[in-house]
């Protein structure tokens, strides 16, 4: 799967039959829970139905969010990822050692941990260079009841904007992809989902996760260069492929960093 994950869309494992219109959607990644959307009482079920749908279903690719390394259910969770191709990578809620993370990954799946209490943040730095990680995520909602935040208010936003530059630095030190920021809670609310969702752009993040299929496409569209910047990067890159270390365009110098955001300007687009 291409390491440009700007969506990645979460399913319940209670209704398997989502599962496929969630594919539906354009989501880059789809997500398939059996945990926070999953009653204690129907852990078993929702795990039977993942693995129902993964026979039958060979060929589909999702990922997991299993129960945490702390709960019952999270060996057989683990197990069940282990024995079928079709689960590309787990996602480990409440990750808080990098051993938790590399257990996870024993069973030959890329892990994506996320950070969801004061000890997973303290522990980021292992967290992050723990074996079989690819890219890192948080739970803002979790989080900020572990560090008795106001959810939803502007304080409280300020201290977790603290995490995600956490949550950068540890990604971009231990070269893993670009980290997913935390779901936006208002489906209902585009605009705001928007406006959000540049903001972390611009902080950095590749993408975030997303708990409702209308969300994919206002992520998408957020995320996408607009068409100036593209024609911008695309002759900032023809400049460099001539050969030139120096060059002008627009009237501004180019040089090295410069180049470096057109690239990823045009990855973001898929044109790299």
């Amino acid at each position: 799967m291409s390491s440009i994950v700007r969506s990645a869309l979460f399913v319940p494992a209670t209704r398997p039959e989502r599962i496929a219109k969630a594919l539906a959607t354009g989501a880059d990644v789809v997500i398939v829970d059996l945990e926070d959307a999953v009653a204690e009482a129907q852990k078993v079920e929702a795990r039977d139905n993942l693995e129902r749908y993964l026979h039958d279903n060979p060929d589909v690719r999702v990922f997991v969010r299993i129960n945490g390394a702390l709960h019952a259910q999270h060996l057989e969770d683990l197990e069940v990822c282990r024995r079928y191709a079709g689960v590309a990578g787990i996602l480990l809620p409440k990750a808080e050692s990098a051993r938790q993370v590399e257990r996870a990954a024993e069973c030959g799946k890329p892990v994506w941990p996320i950070i969801e209490s004061a000890l997973g943040l303290q522990r980021l730095e292992e967290i992050a260079r723990a074996k079989g990680v690819e890219r890192l995520s948080f739970g803002a909602l979790d989080l900020g009841l572990d560090l008795g935040l106001a959810s939803g208010t502007a304080a409280a936003e300020r201290i977790l904007d603290q995490s995600r530059y956490a949550i950068l630095l540890q990604s971009r030190l231990a070269d893993l992809a670009a980290p997913l920021d935390s779901v936006f809670p208002d489906f209902q609310d585009a605009d705001g989902l928007a406006r959000h969702t540049a903001d972390i752009r611009d902080m950095g993040f590749g993408g975030r996760l997303c708990i409702h299929p209308k969300q994919v496409e206002v992520v998408h569209a957020t995320l996408m260069p607009t068409a100036g910047e593209l024609d911008w990067a695309r002759r900032v890159m023809a400049g460099f492929a001539r050969g030139e270390a120096v060059f002008v365009v627009d009237g501004q110098m180019v040089d090295m960093p410069v180049v470096g955001r057109a690239r990823r300007l045009l990855e973001r687009a898929g044109e790299q």
